[in-house]
């Protein structure tokens, strides 16, 4: 696992949930591992109860498994719940992308500029584990200045589905298109064209459903029997 620091003000079962949703969906806790409390909270340096209430949150979107009197278990990539993240974060940030196109004259995109500049250097340099992160905070971003930051915390954890297939499709196909996305999506956004920056956005959520073939075949065993 990938441990951060807990943030300050920041409650046990928060950090436990912060902490096993970034290593879920960068797979460093791979579909299909199982999970123990007690090995978990001596990681966190917690006690089990924060982290089973993180668990119990995390099994309600179906991306953690709770098998009586056996543990838990990271859930096997169901592509039609992926389908189902893709689409709820599809219509939420084109709405978000089209409202930060209205409210654009009156938006600070200084944090965008410089996300966007050090995607571009860790592509350039060929650090593609440090991509995942800024994308995410690209995104998070446009909430953020559209004042929805809310709405981007009800939709993170089904988010978790789809999450995974980004990181399966980073690491599987090296024809990395996302940062120039990004680029673009800014570009339109700051321009105020809400038809070009919500066609951008679709397109951009759309990529996995390409790569999907490639990703399973090198990945077989991350998925569930019933999607193929």
């Amino acid at each position: 696992m990938n441990i951060t620091e807990r943030y300050a003000r920041e409650t046990a079962r928060d950090y436990a949930l912060r902490m096993l949703t970034r290593n879920i969906a960068s797979l460093a806790l791979a579909p299909g591992t199982m999970l123990s409390e007690n090995e978990l909270s001596s990681a966190l340096g917690l006690s089990r109860t924060p982290i089973r209430e993180a668990l119990i949150e995390l099994s309600k979107t179906r991306i953690v498994e709770i098998l009586p009197q056996r543990g838990s278990r990271i859930a096997l990539i169901d592509c039609s719940m992926v389908d189902e993240s893709r689409f709820l974060r599809l219509v939420l940030e084109k709405a978000i992308i089209e409202l930060a196109c209205e409210m654009a004259p009156t938006l600070d995109f200084s944090v965008l500029e410089a996300n966007v500049k050090l995607q571009r250097f860790y592509l350039e340099n060929q650090l593609p584990e440090k991509l995942m992160e800024l994308d995410n905070d690209f995104h998070r971003e446009f909430y953020r200045l559209t004042n929805r930051l809310q709405t981007y915390r009800l939709q993170e954890s089904m988010s978790l589905h789809f999450d995974r297939m980004r990181s399966l499709s980073q690491a599987t196909v090296k024809d990395n298109k996302i940062v120039g996305d990004h680029e673009a999506i800014l570009r339109a956004v700051r321009a105020g064209n809400k038809e070009e920056a919500s066609m951008l956005v679709a397109k951009h959520l759309s990529r996995y459903t390409v790569d999907e073939k490639a990703i399973r075949g090198q990945y077989t065993h991350y998925f569930t029997t019933k999607n193929g």
